[in-house]
């Protein structure tokens, strides 16, 4: 069975496969060209949706396409073929995000960069700092990944809310909300992680008016879709002082431009697009997984709905 791999780390994916398994015919590579000849030869594709959105751009179409990203967006695109199976990378970016995330409440209650700025000025600062024991955190986006960051953040008493595409009850959330609950839900908590998806309904939702729902001691996360936040509503609510911080992971345009304002906001920290980078070790596992459920005629994981966008 030929496989297309079409990924920026292409031989280190095709190692790995041939590792577990040893009878398929891969052919990676990077460059759009290489990957045009190919495609039309090989029934299922591995890689990078931008790269593999090119392709049916072209023309091109396989059986089966697994995703390397958890977003799959440039596959989404309206004039692209919608009549394959595709599945993105689930079950494999819980345990990094989680660290990600709680990298940063960590830094924010030992206000880790206000000490090492006072450092750079030869200031002693001994403020005392906070514990996270009995902070409110909002998880926005509690399907898989967002489940996996609560259970990680569970152990240090944080009290966990969620908000998802319908309510539901889900431990270890006090509560899972729908989406149309956000408002309510940012207006009590101490720390909002947004891992939304990037879907119709979840552009822009960050707003004046939503933001001007969170606390002035809060902290925004946005580890989801740079889309959901708008920029200049965010910028203007941290120059006023209506937030503590900001922590932008994702942004519409990357890389971020050289003026754009998230450079100077106050108190906003940029992490380039890096806060769950996929491991190719389990993503193939993934897609060997995948690959027996797709032989057997089973369900894929991580199985795009189009018409829903995920």
């Amino acid at each position: 069975m030929r496989v297309l791999i079409g990924e920026t780390a292409h031989a280190r994916y095709a190692e790995l496969l041939s590792q577990a398994l040893p009878g398929l015919e891969l052919h990676g590579s990077a460059d759009p060209l290489e990957l045009a000849h190919w495609a039309g030869r090989c029934p299922l594709w591995l890689g990078q949706p931008d790269l593999l959105a090119a392709l049916l751009e072209q023309g091109h179409q396989p059986q089966w396409l697994q995703s390397t990203w958890a977003g799959i967006a440039p596959l989404l695109a309206a004039d692209l073929p919608r009549d394959y199976q595709l599945s993105r990378a689930v079950g494999i970016f819980g345990q990094v995000m989680a660290e990600y995330v709680l990298c940063h409440l960590l830094a924010h209650e030992r206000q880790l960069f206000a000490r090492l700025a006072a450092q750079v000025e030869r200031c002693w600062d001994n403020r005392l700092p906070q514990s996270l024991a009995g902070r409110r955190v909002l998880i926005v986006g509690s399907g898989d990944i967002g489940l996996s960051v609560a259970q990680f953040l569970a152990p240090f008493g944080v009290e966990l809310y969620g908000v998802a595409s319908r309510a539901r009850v889900l431990p270890p959330f006090l509560e899972v909300a729908g989406l149309d609950q956000l408002p309510r839900l940012a207006s009590q908590v101490d720390y909002l992680i947004n891992l939304l998806p990037d879907t119709p309904a979840t552009r822009d939702i960050y707003d004046a008016a939503l933001l001007a729902q969170l606390k002035p001691s809060a902290l925004l996360i946005n580890a989801g879709r740079g889309v959901a936040v708008v920029d200049a509503d965010l910028v203007a609510a941290l120059q006023q002082g209506r937030l503590a911080g900001a922590v932008i992971d994702v942004c519409r345009e990357e890389p971020l431009p050289v003026d754009h304002p998230f450079w100077n906001a106050p108190r906003l920290l940029l992490t380039g697009h890096s806060s769950a980078p996929t491991e190719p070790r389990l993503l193939v596992q993934l897609f060997v997984d995948n690959l027996r459920r797709y032989q057997a005629g089973r369900a894929l994981r991580g199985a795009v709905d189009f018409a829903r966008g995920y």
